[in-house]
């Protein structure tokens, strides 16, 4: 293991992503990785981030040769669907309304990649949500003033969303926003980064 750790980079353009790394108070670099984000057909959740996750670190790694890069990625299922980003208004009320009174979990893919000894190590973080049973108006109103259309399941947990939920359970409540930073801890030290 190299004394010195190699430079970071978040394989992310997400302004989510940024401001959770920035919680370690390290030096990195954030870059947009060019991956479609489809999903294979009948390809469960768990699969369906884990993949991605690790296309996303392994997409830079041309560009980033000597570093350690972080791939993440994060649906939401209720009811066995998977939510993904609603983009639009009328589809986030419509995710809303689905997860009114239910549990939705949330799957975070997580993948930090050495791109100078190709080694890799993947995992998945689930959190769940129990909605409490939500009014048309109360989402409506909800969705107009937080804008959560690049959000999965179409919430900010860190924001005005959290008044939505009856209660929430994991490990890590940062893996809602989209990066389990206590299992990225764990991955960055055995990578010879000191936290803290």
């Amino acid at each position: 293991m190299a004394s010195t750790p190699l430079p970071l980079v978040l394989a992310s353009s997400s302004v989510y992503r940024r401001a959770l790394l920035e919680k370690f108070g390290l030096p990195f670099i954030t870059a947009t990785p060019d991956v479609d984000e489809l999903r294979l057909a009948e390809e469960p959740a768990t699969d369906l981030v884990r993949r991605l996750a690790f296309e996303k670190a392994t997409a830079l790694k041309a560009e980033f040769p000597e570093h350690l890069i972080i791939g993440s990625d994060q649906v939401a299922v209720c009811q066995d669907r998977i939510l993904g980003k609603p983009h639009t208004r009328a589809r986030a009320i419509d995710q809303l309304k689905r997860s009114s009174g239910q549990e939705v979990v949330f799957y975070t893919g997580l993948c930090l990649y050495n791109s100078a000894t190709q080694e890799n190590h993947c995992l998945v973080d689930p959190f769940t949500v129990e909605f409490r049973k939500l009014t048309e108006a109360e989402i409506c109103r909800y969705v107009d003033h937080e804008k959560p259309f690049n959000c999965a399941g179409s919430f900010k947990s860190e924001g005005f969303g959290i008044t939505l939920f009856k209660r929430m359970h994991g490990d890590d409540p940062n893996s809602l926003i989209g990066l389990p930073l206590i299992k990225l801890a764990e991955l960055l030290r055995l990578n010879g980064v000191q936290l803290p």
